[in-house]
């Protein structure tokens, strides 16, 4: 903020490269500028999203692909779900919109419109618009008067494209325009997500190998659930899991049971150590990258792949064959006796066919 009587905010954007836009993500509406805790979700392709309620959502997921459908078709739909508002009803909400390129181009660029008609100038709205990354492929939001905010006389949008950060001064942030005197100076520098939190931590495994080193050139896991050479340790939502592209509560609770359902039965087996097996890791990590290929978040500089950290490697760190899927997987594994584990140095390599537990479009199986 800025003194003179009147409180100035200003905010300092980076565009993401060749869109112009000062906002890495677009946002969808809470409904009239409203959120409601307790309205169904209208769509999730299986993230664990659904409130499981017995009201029916107003905005139920699409049946036909977007690109099937006539244009006039598609905006009366997305106009449906826009009034009604939330995340999941954009999030998924045809059958190609994750999949294909172009379907979410046609709904980004619904949402583009809708921020035009939001934002009063038509140069402040382009700069909230970004195209260098196709809609929901890196994380939505949902807002409440977002957009209107940059109609208040009082707010300045700064695009660090145009015009970079040189310095921070006593006095406020200095780009390449000029000072901008401020009071106080807020700083959203995002996370590294995924394993910055456990790379920060000296975990070390056989042989005081560290967890570390091992993921210098990217996270390997199995099911994210533990890492080979490192015994025992059991991590929850961690890369290779549906974790952050999942509704978080019901996949830590996931987790949790699991890890609990395991350790008991290692206890009645009088079993004291249970680790991955490197091969498992192997395969599951090329099973995770396979899915991840044929969707659209391959197609962004996000979050997901680690883009926001320099030098970090580029990996795909969550499981996208939904949540329902992947708690097949977890349970059938511990029903066959854990393949892919080793339960006290004795091996399961018997791996199953993780692609068998995909569900088969209805095109495909008729």
């Amino acid at each position: 903020t800025c003194g003179n009587g009147r409180r100035q905010i200003v905010l300092l954007g980076q565009a993401p490269a060749g869109s112009g836009a000062a906002s890495a993500v677009l946002s969808v509406t809470g409904a009239s500028g409203e959120r409601s805790s307790d309205r169904p979700a209208a769509r999730a392709p299986d993230t664990g999203l659904q409130n499981r309620t017995d009201k029916p959502a107003e905005t139920p997921p699409a049946e036909r692909p977007a690109l099937e459908m006539a244009p006039e078709e598609l905006r009366a739909d997305l106009d449906a779900r826009w009034e009604y508002g939330g995340l999941a009803g954009f999030f998924g909400s045809h059958p190609d919109s994750l999949l294909d390129v172009n379907a979410a181009e046609r709904i980004g660029e619904y949402v583009r419109e809708r921020i035009r008609e939001r934002v009063s100038d038509p140069v402040i709205a382009e700069k909230l618009s970004p195209r260098n990354h196709p809609f929901a492929s890196k994380r939505l939001c949902v807002d409440t008067n977002y957009y209107e905010t940059y109609n208040r006389p009082n707010v300045t949008l700064v695009d660090l494209r145009e015009s970079p950060i040189v310095t921070i001064e006593p006095a406020g942030v200095r780009t390449t325009a000029g000072l901008h005197a401020v009071d106080a100076l807020v700083l959203a520098t995002g996370f590294d997500a995924m394993t910055g939190a456990i790379g920060r931590i000296d975990i070390r495994g056989t042989g005081g190998a560290r967890l570390k080193d091992k993921w210098e050139h990217g996270p390997q896991t199995y099911l994210g659930l533990m890492v080979a050479g490192f015994p025992n340790l059991f991590l929850i939502t961690g890369p290779g899991s549906p974790s952050v592209l999942s509704n978080m509560v019901t996949s830590i609770e996931q987790h949790v049971d699991w890890v609990s359902e395991t350790i008991a039965a290692l206890g009645g087996r009088q079993a004291v150590t249970i680790e991955a097996l490197p091969q498992a890791e192997t395969v599951w990590g090329e099973h995770v990258n396979a899915v991840a290929e044929t969707t659209i978040f391959m197609h962004a500089d996000s979050w997901y792949v680690g883009a926001n950290i320099p030098g970090k490697p580029r990996v795909f760190t969550a499981y996208l064959g939904g949540v329902g899927t992947y708690r097949t997987i977890c349970d059938a594994l511990a029903a066959q006796n854990y393949p892919g584990f080793a339960i006290d140095g004795e091996a399961n390599a018997d791996l199953p066919d993780f692609f068998a537990f995909l569900p088969v479009p209805e095109a495909e199986a008729a």
